[in-house]
């Protein structure tokens, strides 16, 4: 699998771990701590990826963090 860049922060207002991929927009995911967020993020990644790949279109590429 590519290596996407992972953005996890906390929410306040949700009271949770939110998790989301730049790259791959609309995928996102939470939990009740980071450890939990990132497992659902890699679980949301696949199925994201998959649903791409499904429906025909090319996978975006990982952005390179300097």
């Amino acid at each position: 699998m590519q290596k996407y860049s992972v953005s996890i922060s906390y929410s306040e207002n949700d009271d949770c771990f939110v998790a989301i991929v730049p790259e791959l927009i609309g995928c996102m995911a939470h939990g009740d701590s980071y450890s939990e967020a990132m497992e659902e993020i890699q679980d949301a990644m696949e199925l994201h990826i998959e649903m791409i790949k499904e429906l025909g279109h090319e996978l975006p590429q990982p952005k390179l963090l300097a």
